[in-house]
């Protein structure tokens, strides 16, 4: 989200509040620490860009389909996206997450904690349960690897 244009800062909003929608709906999770809070919450926050995406883009092919699995206050579809092209770009990097998650697991698990949760190297060591040099390390080869699948 720290890409997007200053002027779309409703969308950052609105996709926290999307997410604590669905934290609230889990409330029988029973939190066993800061760690899985946090791992929880980037599952989520990935999921609704993902299925954001994914109607963005079943719009723009005139498919007018719904995706509407949870039931939500806010409607993300409705905001604008600030780059036309950038539901695509999700949705290839979705794609290539999932394919990542099969090779190496912890490798994807550190690009949706700090690309979709935002959290830092120390936060994601902590999620992980791993030093802040191993997640760094991931997370540079994740990127690599990223940026070699999506060039192809």
């Amino acid at each position: 989200m720290r890409r997007q244009r200053t002027s779309h800062s409703l969308q950052t909003t609105a996709l926290v509040h999307e997410a604590y929608l669905h934290l609230v709906d889990s409330g029988s999770t029973d939190w066993r620490d800061r760690a899985h809070f946090f791992a929880v919450s980037a599952q989520i926050m990935r999921r609704i860009l993902i299925d954001a995406a994914r109607a963005r883009s079943s719009q723009k092919r005139g498919g007018g389909a719904q995706y509407a699995e949870h039931s939500t206050a806010v409607n993300l579809d409705e905001i604008p996206a600030s780059v036309p092209n950038r539901s695509a770009e999700l949705l290839a990097l979705e794609d290539a997450l999932v394919h990542l998650e099969t090779m190496d697991g912890r490798k994807a698990k550190v690009i949706e904690l700090r690309f979709f949760g935002g959290l830092s190297v120390e936060e994601a060591a902590e999620v992980l349960k791993v030093s802040p040099q191993t997640v760094m390390r991931d997370w540079r080869m994740a990127r690599v690897w990223l940026a070699r699948e999506l060039r192809a």
